[in-house]
């Protein structure tokens, strides 16, 4: 066996052994030693999972949407040259929203470095700070010794990635210098586990089949703060907030509303405010409505409106923002006002039965009323305007459904009319908030999802974060396929430049921001053998979300009259929700 046959195979082998059920492999020459380790070791009934893609981005995203939903680390492979470099964004968004991603990128031998050499750039440390942790693992050789190397590599590697060393989870990254042959030798050579052929050690793992190192984690959180009661308090979730059920529950104690985000995986229960970004959109309300406490989790920031609604009404003033850290050195406190930062709270003592109630009862009171101020707007005829389509696809599917949200209006309309439920998980790339690979990541996520025994998934997108991904609806023969309703909201461009300070710029606007593109997406579609359908009418769109594997349903959209529908739903969401509370 040569070593870097030697090498791939043990690593795969040791990673199996940690837990990774999921692997996503971007072909390429140098790599070969990986995606034959990979391929064989996913035999069916392993419990390891091939993915393969043509583009790296995608399969980036992919491995990100694997790893998002099922909270456990995906592997990522390509080969060496800018085929790492596509990989940089989903690195990102992995670092940002501590997203658990095995990064690992072959490369050339240091003798072909710098030398001028065929598909071969600067690889070490490329991703930056973005990783928790970069090793350059050197050239694999046939010397006693690499077996413990390489298998206490992997599991170093696999324990950093998933917080279980007592960090942040995030993206680690592997460069693995391969020196040719890159396949493996005639079939009488040794296999990886004997000294057969001249090998100079075994390359067993475990006999127990466990894994080389193990690493139980650290105790959970730390020093809990307690927190007085009082009766003008507030808890906001943003996305990713780590512990919903913990937060619904300090709120339901105190007698706080919860401002949760579509993606917090609070937005559930009686605490829960369904068009809690109206009331924070109306200075009316906020002007009497300062809490005395806030605490917040997650990465909150869906709005200005929310932003301001975080900061103090006066320099050194209430309220009191207590943060909770997403993990050992990661909080979002985005407008600086955080007064503690701590691993979590809990109410000091218990409130008295039915005590300050007249607060959550206004709060209660003025979101009933932009609710159904809201709902006059958008029932008014059967036009599937783009408001419209965020709430009723988000009550359209079933209990145990996944919806994956794009970072741009999509996610915010889901914010300001998605309804408090239950049995609905619903997931976005708001760690960096990035256009990037969201077919991809959806897709990724419903495999994950779906794996875990979850429902069917939906997608809703904007039709530049559509083409931008593309490759994501090109899947070989033999891949496995997500149950997927891709849900494209097609406006002819970037839609939410249209409400920004920009819009105000008449001449440059269209083609700077608007960037129109008159693409076809149903004809894209079908080059890539997807179906898809056209929906035009509210009734219709039940109807157009069954079906299975990937698929596209279209809704065609004017950006000119979603802005003047979002104008008018804020003014009226605004007023009710000043005049009943």
């Amino acid at each position: 066996m040569n070593p870097a046959t030697a090498f791939a195979v043990t690593l795969v082998d040791e990673l199996a052994r940690c837990g990774l059920a999921e692997a996503v492999l971007a072909p390429g020459s140098r790599s070969a030693p990986l995606a034959m380790a990979l391929w064989d070791r996913a035999a069916p009934g392993s419990g390891l999972r091939l993915h393969v893609r043509i583009d790296e981005r995608s399969a980036a995203f992919l491995a990100l949407g694997l790893a998002k939903a099922s909270g456990r680390p995906a592997a990522l492979v390509c080969t060496s040259g800018t085929a790492a470099a596509h990989f940089h964004a989903a690195v990102i968004e992995a670092s940002e929203a501590g997203v658990p991603l095995l990064v690992l990128t072959a490369d050339r031998p240091p003798e072909l470095r710098g030398t001028g050499a065929n598909q071969t750039i600067d690889q070490v440390k490329l991703y930056g700070d973005a990783v928790r942790w970069f090793c350059e693992a050197g050239v694999p050789e046939a010397r006693p010794g690499m077996n413990a190397y390489w298998r206490s590599l992997a599991c170093r590697a696999w324990a950093v990635a998933a917080g279980a060393a007592g960090g942040f989870p995030g993206p680690v990254h592997l460069n693995l210098a391969l020196r040719e042959p890159l396949v493996p030798g005639l079939p009488d050579a040794a296999d990886a586990t004997g000294a057969a052929g001249g090998w100079p050690e075994p390359l067993d793992g475990r006999p127990d089949g466990g894994p080389w190192t193990s690493f139980p984690g650290t105790p959970a959180g730390g020093p809990v703060l307690e927190l007085p009661w009082t009766e003008r308090g507030v808890v906001v979730c943003g996305d990713g907030c780590g512990d919903p059920v913990a937060l619904l529950g300090l709120a339901e104690q105190a007698g706080w509303p919860v401002l949760a985000e579509p993606s917090s995986g609070a937005r559930t229960g009686p605490m829960s405010l369904a068009a809690y970004p109206y009331l924070l959109d109306s200075p009316g309300f906020v002007a009497g409505h300062r809490p005395d406490i806030i605490v917040s989790a997650g990465r909150p920031g869906l709005s200005r409106a929310q932003l301001g609604y975080l900061r103090p009404a006066s320099p050194g003033g209430p309220p009191r923002h207590v943060v909770i850290a997403q993990g050992p050195g990661h909080w979002a406190d985005p407008v600086r006002s955080a007064t503690d930062v701590v691993p979590a709270v809990r109410l000091a003592g218990e409130r008295r039965p039915g005590a300050g109630t007249a607060w959550l009862d206004s709060w209660r009171a003025a979101d009933a009323a932009a609710r159904a101020a809201a709902a006059a707007v958008l029932d008014d005829g059967e036009t599937l305007s783009e408001p419209r389509l965020a709430r009723d696809l988000a009550a359209a599917l079933p209990d145990g459904a996944l919806l994956w949200a794009a970072s741009s209006l999509p996610i915010r309309d889901l914010d300001q009319q998605m309804a408090p439920r239950a049995g609905l998980r619903v997931l976005a790339s708001r760690g960096a908030s990035g256009i990037d690979g969201l077919i991809s990541a959806a897709a990724g996520a419903a495999l994950a999802h779906q794996r875990a025994g979850g429902g069917p998934a939906a997608a809703l997108l904007g039709d530049l974060a559509f083409l931008h991904d593309a490759p994501g609806l090109f899947t070989g023969p033999g891949e496995p396929q997500p149950d997927l309703a891709v849900v494209v909201v097609n406006n002819d461009g970037g839609g939410i430049f249209s409400l920004l300070e920009q819009a105000e710029f008449g001449g440059p606007f269209e083609r700077v921001f608007g960037t129109p593109h008159g693409a076809d997406v149903g004809s894209l579609a079908a080059a890539a053998g997807r179906p898809a359908v056209t929906v035009d009418r509210a009734g219709d769109l039940p109807g157009a979300l069954r079906g299975a594997g990937l698929r596209v349903v279209e809704v065609r959209t004017s950006r000119e009259a979603g802005t003047a529908l979002r104008r008018k739903l804020r003014e009226a969401c605004s007023a009710a929700a000043a005049s009943a509370g």
